[in-house]
C-alpha cells in the first residue's frame, strides 16, 4: 500500500535504483521485470527500460514545458499543434493526451515501464515512443507481439490499449498489476487535488477547476489486466 505522497510522486520511499536494466522501480516490480527480460533474451530481444519511475518534480517540468511552448504538443494523430491557437482548457487538454498531470502519473508508483527491443536501434538512434514503432513493420514490431504473448505471465499489462477519449494509446507503456491496481484503487480524487494545490504550476487554475472531469477521464478511464 502506497502512502499519499508516494502515491503522487512526491516520496521515493517505495521505489529502488537498479544497475541493469538502469532504471527506478518498486521493489515488488523487479523480480518480475528481470524475469520478463531474461526470457525476452531468449527469444532474441533487447528488452530496454526507457523510463520507469518518474518523481513528481519531473513531472511538473514536463507540463510546464509543454504549457509554455517549450516542448512540442501532438494532437490524437500525431501532428504538431500550434501552441498560440490554443485557450487555456484546450491546452490543457492537449497536453493531456500524452502526458499526464503531475501527481497523477502512473509512473509515480514505480509499478510503470516504457520499454523497447534495444536490438533494433542503430548505433546512436533513440526511439521516437510513437504507435508506428510497435505497428507492423515498426522496429518494435516483434516486441509488441511477444510482449502480447507473455507479459501476463510476469504480472504485466498494457493500461494504454484502448482510446477511451483520454490517454492515445502508449503500445510500449507497461504496468505491473500487483502493485499498480492497489495504487489506482487509493489515488482518489482527494488525494490529486491536494498534491495540486501545492504545485507551482502554469495552469493549475483551469486544471483544479475541471479536476473531477479530468480525474475520470485520463486518470480512472484505462485498460484493466
Amino acid at each position: 500500500m502506497l502512502n499519499p505522497l508516494e502515491l503522487t510522486g512526491r516520496a521515493m520511499t517505495h521505489v529502488r535504483e537498479i544497475a541493469d536494466p538502469k532504471c527506478v522501480l518498486h521493489p515488488h516490480a523487479v523480480e518480475a521485470l528481470l524475469a520478463m527480460r531474461a526470457a525476452a533474451r531468449l527469444a532474441d530481444i533487447q528488452l530496454e527500460v526507457v523510463s520507469g519511475f518518474r518523481d513528481f518534480k519531473r513531472q511538473v517540468a514536463i507540463w510546464t514545458a509543454k504549457f509554455n511552448g517549450q516542448r512540442r504538443l501532438l494532437d490524437r494523430a500525431g501532428r504538431e499543434l500550434r501552441r498560440e491557437a490554443l485557450d487555456e482548457a484546450a491546452l490543457v487538454d492537449a497536453i493531456l493526451i500524452w502526458s499526464a498531470l503531475p501527481g497523477a502519473s502512473r509512473h509515480h508508483w514505480g509499478s510503470e515501464l516504457d520499454v523497447i527491443d534495444a536490438a533494433q536501434l542503430g548505433a546512436g538512434n533513440r526511439p521516437e515512443l510513437v504507435p508506428e514503432e510497435f505497428a507492423p513493420g515498426g522496429c518494435f514490431a516483434r516486441l509488441h507481439t511477444w510482449l502480447d504473448a507473455n507479459m501476463r505471465s510476469f504480472g504485466f499489462f498494457r493500461p494504454y490499449t484502448t482510446d477511451r477519449g483520454g490517454v492515445q494509446p502508449e503500445p510500449w507503456h507497461l504496468s505491473f498489476a500487483p502493485v499498480s491496481q492497489p495504487a489506482l484503487r487509493e489515488l482518489s480524487l482527494e488525494v490529486l487535488r491536494e498534491a495540486l494545490l501545492a504545485a507551482d504550476m502554469p495552469g493549475q487554475g483551469a486544471v483544479l477547476e475541471r479536476l473531477p472531469e479530468l480525474y475520470q477521464r485520463y486518470v480512472i478511464a484505462v485498460d484493466l489486466p
